[in-house]
């Protein structure tokens, strides 16, 4: 029987297009069931991908208060995340939910 080798799973060497980001955020929120922690993970994850001392620069922010807002162990201010938006370069938008059909 041989082994099989693994390796740990960085979701940040994929992110690397303003598109993969933005479909990889628009996930996370599908995703996150109301969990702002999580989406502040996820923009942690592409901050990470795209350069933690140039976003936290052009956010505003210090590098550290930007790993700690976005570790998802606490939820950032509305502020805070729409800073980091703009730095990483994506928009927040809204729409209305979509009806689901009942069965």
């Amino acid at each position: 029987m041989t082994k099989t080798i693994t390796t740990r799973f960085d979701v940040t060497e994929h992110l690397q297009t303003p598109a993969d980001m933005a479909a990889y955020l628009e996930a996370c929120i599908e995703e996150s069931h109301g969990d702002a922690a999580f989406i502040a993970k996820a923009l942690g994850d592409i901050a990470r991908a795209k350069g933690m001392t140039q976003v936290a620069r052009d956010a505003g922010l210090s590098r550290e208060s930007l790993y700690k807002a976005l570790s998802g162990d606490r939820t950032p201010g509305f502020d805070t995340i729409l800073k980091v938006m703009h730095a990483l370069g994506l928009e927040l938008h809204a729409a209305p939910i979509a009806m689901r059909k009942q069965i």
